[in-house]
């Protein structure tokens, strides 16, 4: 019986099909963060606030925000509560009412997120 060998073909030179996904890895605890902040923004009339007070000179009443929002004082408040807690906008309390304002940081690190390289 004879064994036949195989022939030897030439092979081109292996090139890597893609490069690196990304230099810098987003670290879990930054990653929670973000997660929490785009779920916050998920919702249509946190979006339309998060607009409203980032186009806003200062600080905004919530009271004032009621009717751009279309939405109730209760509804409107209710939602603020979640921006302020996924740390996109910041409160304070003056008499009676409100104030908020975004946070520019905040907003900055998603522009960052969501930028390509």
């Amino acid at each position: 019986m004879t064994v036949r060998e195989l022939p030897v073909l030439d092979q081109p030179e292996v090139v890597a099909c893609c490069a690196p996904l990304a230099t810098e890895v987003l670290s879990e605890p930054d990653a929670a963060t973000l997660a929490k902040q785009f779920a916050a923004l998920a919702d249509p009339v946190r979006l339309r606030l998060v607009s409203l007070l980032a186009n806003a000179e200062g600080a905004v009443c919530a009271c004032d925000l009621v009717a751009p929002a279309g939405r109730s004082q209760g509804t409107v408040s209710f939602h603020l509560g979640k921006l302020v807690s996924a740390g996109l906008c910041v409160s304070e309390r003056r008499g009676r009412n409100v104030w908020y304002t975004v946070v520019p940081a905040a907003l900055e690190e998603l522009r960052g997120a969501l930028a390509t390289r």
